[in-house]
This record gives structure tokens, C-alpha cells and sequence, in this order.
């Protein structure tokens, strides 16, 4: 199966690019950056210390998807929306695992999903699509008079807030309760905010160090609490996850699918 990727020359596209290279069954059918990157022209195979293989970085995305059975997008918002044009346009499978999209960017990408399977994720680590699934249980069984709190921690160097994965394990509780995510979300407190509304799913943003990603759900009751809590130690989790969507995805019908489809859940 040919796996490209998009925005090979950054640190998780050089992971994603050692992965899919000792994948059995997956063969790289090449990696593209921003024109004018110093990675462009690089073998794809020496930029990640392996031998050569013969494919170099382009800037040349729409060739990458016409070549590709199934590309893997770990980029910014604006580049993956592109992308997903692209994926459309060809009929390649796109792994998104882009943070910081919007409703109008998750707009754009089930209209490409019309004409291309997607998948979509905030984490693509199993640990953290199983952790959902349990938050999801948890939240249906426990009554309102259990609090919810998600908290999460990433390196310093991370843009976007409360992670993508933290909102997404908010919307697992949310459903769990039937209820809209955005109705009981409560991302910010400052000053005199009053007691905590019934109902309300909160959560708190830490920043600091080289945290790959740290997330804990509690569920807080009187003289009682239960914590979920997945710890990621390597980047590389997201792209063995990644990898394993992509070839999963490819051959499939179009539509946006998410992690709980790959691992059947």
C-alpha cells in the first residue's frame, strides 16, 4: 500500500515517515513541505536516518495524493482543509491528525469525505480511542450529581487550548450524558466564578516542559472520585496509530470515519 506524507521534514512527519518504512505491507510513495523548506529535495529515507530509498520531498502535494493510495496529514488547520481538496479530487484516503480545526474546517472535510474515506482524529494513539470509549460508559452509568473535570498537560511549545484530545474526551462524557458538549462547557475560570453549575463538564490546561500529552478525566462525587488517565511517553504512538488507519482506510468507501472505526469499537 503507498503512504504519503504531508509535511515530511517536521518532527512527527519524520516519525510518521520511520514508521510507515518499517510497516509491513506499506510502501512510502513520497512526503511534501512548504515551498522554500530546506528539507525539499532531501531522500526521504537519509532525512530520518535509514538508508536512501529513493524518494525526495516535494512541494508538489497534488502529485503526492495522485500517487498515493492513502495520505497521513498532521499539519496546520489551513494546509489540511487543502489537503482534503486534494484527497477529494483523487479518491486518496486522508488521515487527518491535525488539531485546532474549527467547525468550518470540520465543514470542509465532510464535504471531501463525499468523495474520499477520511479519517478524523484528535489522537490517534488505541490507549487514548480506548479511554474515550470507557469516559463515554462512565458518564452514561454515573448520575449528574457525579462532577466531571478533564485535565490535561503538553509540552510548552503546544498553540491551541484545551487540547484537541481533552475536547474530545469532553464530547465522549457529553455523550455519555446525551447532552451537547458545547452547552456544559466550562474552559475558564477566573476571579469570583461562582459554585460549580450541575452539569457542567470543566476543564484545565497546563502547559510546561517536553509533555508529549498527559489527560485525566475525573468524575467527582461526595466523599468519592474515580480518575481515567492515559500518559503518552513517545510521539511515536500517534504515528503507529496513524499508519494503522491508513491502511485500514485505503480501498474504503467515502465518508469520515473516525479511530473507533479502525479498532471496530
Amino acid at each position: 500500500m503507498r503512504i504519503g506524507i504531508v509535511g515530511g521534514g517536521g518532527r512527527m512527519g519524520q516519525m510518521l515517515i520511520r514508521e510507515v518504512l518499517g510497516t509491513k505491507g506499506a510502501t512510502l510513495s513520497g512526503a511534501t513541505e512548504r515551498a522554500g523548506s530546506a528539507s525539499i529535495g532531501r531522500d526521504l529515507g537519509t532525512l530520518v536516518g535509514a538508508d536512501p530509498v529513493g524518494v525526495v520531498i516535494t512541494d508538489d502535494a497534488a502529485a503526492l495524493f495522485a500517487a498515493s493510495d492513502a495520505v497521513i496529514d498532521f499539519t496546520a488547520p489551513a494546509a489540511t482543509v487543502a489537503h482534503a481538496a486534494l484527497a477529494a479530487e483523487h479518491g486518496t484516503a486522508l488521515i487527518v491528525g491535525t488539531t485546532g480545526l474549527t467547525a468550518d474546517d470540520h465543514a470542509r472535510l465532510t464535504e471531501a469525505g463525499a468523495k474520499a474515506p477520511l479519517v478524523v482524529s484528535a489522537n490517534f494513539s488505541l490507549g487514548v480511542t480506548l479511554l474515550a470509549g470507557l469516559v463515554r460508559k462512565v458518564a452514561a452509568t454515573l448520575g449528574p450529581d457525579w462532577d466531571i473535570e478533564v485535565v490535561e498537560m503538553h509540552h510548552r511549545h503546544k498553540v491551541d487550548a484545551p487540547s484537541g484530545t481533552a475536547l474530545a474526551l469532553g464530547r465522549a462524557a457529553a455523550a455519555g450524558r446525551g447532552v451537547d458538549l458545547m452547552e456544559v462547557k466550562d474552559a475558564v475560570r477566573d476571579g469570583h466564578t461562582g459554585a460549580r453549575k450541575v452539569g457542567d463538564i470543566g476543564f484545565a490546561t497546563l502547559r510546561g516542559g517536553d509533555v508529549v500529552g498527559e489527560h485525566t478525566v475525573m468524575f467527582a462525587t461526595e466523599a468519592e472520585r474515580l480518575e481515567l488517565t492515559h500518559k503518552a511517553g513517545s510521539r511515536t504512538i500517534f504515528a503507529r496509530g496513524a499508519v494503522r488507519a491508513a491502511l485500514w482506510a485505503a480501498g474504503k468507501a467515502p465518508g469520515v470515519y473516525s479511530m473507533d472505526d479502525v479498532l471496530g469499537l
